[in-house]
């Protein structure tokens, strides 16, 4: 990975800054002003969007490396303000200036107490997480990652369910404890780089010995596996969708949970190859057990809210899966997946919230035989179902077909690409076990739908309940188009992401065939030796 362009205009830096700048607005103006605290944010964020596109048209889709990248010094000890953006992180900045707007104009209605504060907590919300995405100094990511867990404590913690300080102290403490490790593998990295830079880059230089990759990977892996949550740290997360308010579950399934996938992907597997390869397996096992035990919870729910949020245990498992399979179809797969996430279960959370608000109840049995008086609603529901159980022709279907085309490929072809020397075999349990989880999230989800939507009308509320509105039918009109945008016209988002894919892939096998080439040299299987030996002769 390089430098490969330069900003002209700090496109980034405005990125970030125009949420920010909002919340200081929306903070001096008076608490009583209800309607222009729903609207200020709502064009701050707005034009926060419309300042990512700039970053997307610039954009070139040929070149591997960051663009965009703007650097200065900050503080010291080598700390700089370092922002880029590759194909990697140019989706899911897109996808969080995307769904920031649409999730606050979700939630003009159902936030009808502090409503200045709620509002601030977004946009700072979105702020960080923008930030956490383009940030190339290690220091300056680490405050963005850490700075991600307090308007999302203050969401469900202020905002939420009966439960909610529960929730929120719940997610605070699994997240913040597993960050607290990476950070000591931050510093880990810092002295061994000379202790004068915290440059992402740099880092990437080192050739970090096997030894001390295994410890590393494993404090960063953690931080990112809780975020995700890969099994078994998922328990946070039912209770944190459950008890959030509508917008903070979008903004919490469609984008925070994504910056545990990315971070797999843009620092535990580039920072450290080797033991990314010998922890593939470990991985993949337990991101299929995430997809089957995902969806067997998701059908086994009662509340409609509780089966979407495991549907998000189930497919993020894919996402794991496809990432560890380590080829370009199956890792652009999982980018492209995270989107689709993001989109679907956003949208899923929009439709749990339309129904909360109307009938003040979650439970799945309080429903049935409603896609008559709600057609238009029945309509969308069904589209995103479908998105979301990967139907041909929507989103889903995309993202899912190159996690397992690729996760076959790597499989059935010449074995040993991955360092890990079962793998041939257990790709293809992989593989069909996760194939499984689509056939499992299509019971669980069609099911939902038929008892939501159809049969007989058995509570009297039901037959008088209000269609979507104007409102509510622009929310999620928006995601309907981007469900059938990505997944008839994939290309437009793929394109943008292979260049960064194959050089990450390819640096990553080059480790891998230089470590292999250094043992095969050793007369004698002495593995204690062989690392120590291979620590003093790495530069």
């Amino acid at each position: 990975m390089t430098f490969d362009t330069f900003a002209v205009t700090p496109f980034l830096t405005w990125t970030l800054a125009i949420p920010l700048l909002g919340a200081v607005v929306l903070a001096l103006v008076p608490r009583e002003h209800l309607a222009a605290h729903r609207w200020l944010s709502f064009v701050f964020s707005v034009v926060a969007f419309l300042v990512s596109l700039s970053v997307w048209v610039n954009f070139d889709a040929s070149l591997a490396g960051f663009q965009l990248v703007e650097d200065h010094p900050w503080l010291p000890f080598g700390i700089r303000y370092t922002l880029g953006v590759d194909g990697i992180s140019l989706l899911l900045v897109m996808l969080t200036t995307f769904l920031t707007p649409v999730t606050i104009l979700g939630a003009f209605s159902s936030i009808e107490k502090r409503v200045k504060e709620f509002y601030i907590a977004m946009l700072l919300l979105e702020t960080s997480m923008v930030g956490t995405l383009v940030a190339l100094d290690m220091v300056l990511f680490y405050v963005f990652w850490e700075f991600m867990l307090i308007p999302m404590y203050l969401i469900i913690g202020v905002w939420g369910g009966p439960r909610r300080i529960y929730a929120a102290v719940k997610f605070f403490l699994f997240t913040f404890i597993g960050s607290v490790l990476m950070l000591v593998g931050i510093l880990y990295l810092h002295v061994t780089a000379g202790g004068d830079t915290f440059s992402y880059l740099d880092f990437l230089r080192l050739g970090v010995p096997v030894r001390e990759q295994m410890w590393l990977f494993a404090a960063f892996g953690l931080a990112f596996a809780i975020k995700v949550p890969v099994f078994p740290f998922h328990t946070w997360l039912p209770d944190a969708h459950v008890e959030a308010p509508t917008a903070g579950s979008v903004i919490l399934a469609g984008v925070l949970l994504k910056m545990g996938t990315y971070g797999f992907l843009r620092f535990a597997i580039p920072l450290f190859p080797e033991a990314a390869g010998a922890f593939a397996v470990p991985v993949m096992v337990l991101a299929v057990i995430g997809v089957v035990y995902g969806s067997l919870m998701a059908y086994a729910q009662d509340d409609v809210k509780k089966l979407v949020a495991y549907s998000s245990v189930a497919h993020l498992g894919f996402v794991m899966l496809g990432m560890f399979a380590l080829t370009t179809e199956a890792v652009q797969g999982s980018l492209l997946q995270m989107v689709n996430h993001g989109v679907s279960t956003g949208a899923l959370f929009l439709l749990v919230g339309v129904l909360y608000e109307r009938r003040h109840t979650r439970l799945i049995e309080a429903y049935g035989g409603i896609a008559r008086p709600m057609k238009v609603f029945a309509a969308i529901l069904v589209i995103i179902t479908l998105s979301s159980i990967g139907l041909p022709g929507t989103n889903g279907f995309v993202g899912e077909f190159l996690i397992l085309a690729g996760t076959f490929r790597e499989a059935l072809s010449a074995p040993g690409d991955l360092g890990a020397a079962n793998f041939k075999t257990a790709g293809v349990v992989f593989g069909v076990l996760a194939a499984s989880g689509v056939l499992l999230g299509a019971i669980y989800m069609l099911t939902m739908v038929r008892k939501v939507l159809f049969g007989p009308i058995t509570h009297p509320e039901n037959e008088r309940l209000r269609d979507v509105g104007v409102r509510e039918f622009a929310v999620l009109a928006s995601l309907v188009v981007c469900v059938f945008w990505i997944g008839v016209f994939p290309n437009f988002f793929l394109k943008r992401t292979e260049a960064s894919v194959n050089a990450t892939l390819q640096a990553y096998k080059a480790r891998i065939v230089e470590h292999r080439a250094f043992h095969a040299a050793r007369p004698t299987p002495d593995i204690a030796r062989d690392l120590v030996a291979e620590g003093e002769v790495r530069p």
